[in-house]
């Protein structure tokens, strides 16, 4: 007889863990909030869809908080991997110029979606909606808020972090994991726009505008790539990628500070070679190429004395200060870290405390930055999930 599986939520990682459940080992059911799947995974694609990086697995694995949690499932199912499946699917991949991969061109999310969708179609998945889950009965059966009960051998769950609220991932499971002993950690926005107190007249003359070709540092990590100046501060893949280290020094000091490198491709000395005391706005824009809007950050920023003082202009373009005094709002983010500890699951995803539950994607506590990290590391827990149900041939009942 078959054993029965029940997946608590809809997004990437429980999609991908049903499309590669063997389904004539298991009768496996997704039970989703929303009225479809994937509505979180729609809206992260209309601001470009990249659906991971095409970087080296080892530097990959490295760029999670904490990187040994994520290792096993990355090296099982990489992002190499992901290509050939989506390729398999009919939806074919590209690496672009910033080195992510997407569907080739004229591909839409939808398409994208409904692609996996038949493929849990194919695979004989039941799909149900408007199934809000609110934890257990007393027989340990699954309860739900139309006062439906399931039962099911395995119970995965994989219901978000505390991001987005609009498309269901609202945290709200925390308080249910709790009444079970499962240690749950606070959720703090990551991958967010970061606070700023711009002065006046800087902020006015360059709202909106790109920071390019730049490079940020945060105690000891440095990320190449470009921001957006907004009034409320800093917003863009260069900072997000410092959203641990920016996290720790706000939780420990309430401030963090940043400093940007305006001109990665030359040392301080080397920019130093370059200028002469006069015409020096001039030469910042024709001998180091630097653009309008970081001589305006360094002319408003600097007093006269210190711009003209070419040794301390070189090394401030070489690392510009800024303090950063908190974040966007936990709703406003691109994803969240927090949620359940890792010590509470073992190296296959299930509870300690709860046997054949097991918790995959953003419910778990780790960081990883926009650019397609976040979805590959759900992509790769689900199949890394699915293929330890698949060959586990001696799995108790509850």
């Amino acid at each position: 007889m078959k054993k029965s599986i029940a997946i608590i939520g809809g997004g990437p990682a429980a999609m991908l863990l049903a499309a590669h459940l063997n389904t004539q080992q298991f009768d496996v059911t997704i039970y989703e909030k929303n009225v479809a799947l994937g509505r979180k995974f729609l809206v992260a694609g209309k601001g470009g869809f990249n659906l991971s990086h095409s970087e080296n697995i080892t530097a990959f694995i490295e760029r999670y908080t904490p990187s040994d949690f994520l290792k096993e499932a990355l090296l099982f199912f990489d992002n190499t991997d992901l290509q050939h499946w989506f390729k398999n699917i009919n939806i074919p991949t590209f690496v672009g110029s910033s080195k992510r991969i997407y569907p080739e061109k004229g591909i839409k999310p939808i398409e994208v979606l409904n692609a996996i969708l038949n493929q849990l179609k194919q695979n004989k998945v039941t799909i149900k909606t408007e199934q809000h889950w609110i934890g257990w009965d007393a027989d340990n059966n699954l309860l739900f808020k139309n006062a439906a009960t399931v039962t099911a051998d395995i119970a995965i769950f994989a219901l978000g972090g505390s991001s987005w609220k609009k498309t269901g991932s609202d945290g709200n499971w925390n308080s249910i994991l709790k009444q079970q002993n499962i240690n749950i950690i606070p959720f703090q926005a990551s991958n967010c726009a970061y606070q700023i107190s711009w002065k006046p007249v800087f902020i006015t003359k360059t709202e909106g505008k790109p920071l390019k070709n730049i490079a940020i540092s945060c105690d000891n990590k440095s990320q190449k790539g470009e921001v957006i100046i907004t009034q409320f501060g800093l917003e863009g893949g260069a900072i997000y990628a410092l959203s641990p280290e920016i996290r720790t020094q706000l939780n420990e000091k309430d401030s963090a500070q940043i400093f940007i490198d305006l001109k990665p491709q030359f040392t301080a000395q080397e920019i130093a070679n370059k200028l002469t005391s006069t015409k020096l706005t001039e030469q910042l824009s024709s001998k180091l190429k630097l653009e309008k809007i970081k001589i305006t950050l360094l002319k408003d920023y600097l007093t006269k004395e210190q711009f003209l003082d070419i040794d301390f202009l070189a090394k401030t373009i070489k690392a510009f200060p800024l303090t950063i005094s908190g974040t966007a709002t936990i709703d406003e983010a691109i994803s969240t870290v927090g949620g359940i500890d890792l010590n509470e699951i073992d190296t296959n995803f299930q509870l300690k405390k709860m046997p054949n539950h097991y918790v995959i994607g953003e419910m778990l506590d780790y960081d990883a930055p926009t650019g397609g990290y976040l979805l590959q590391s759900c992509f790769s827990m689900g199949v890394f999930l699915s293929n330890f149900l698949n060959e586990s041939l001696d799995i108790e009942t509850p």
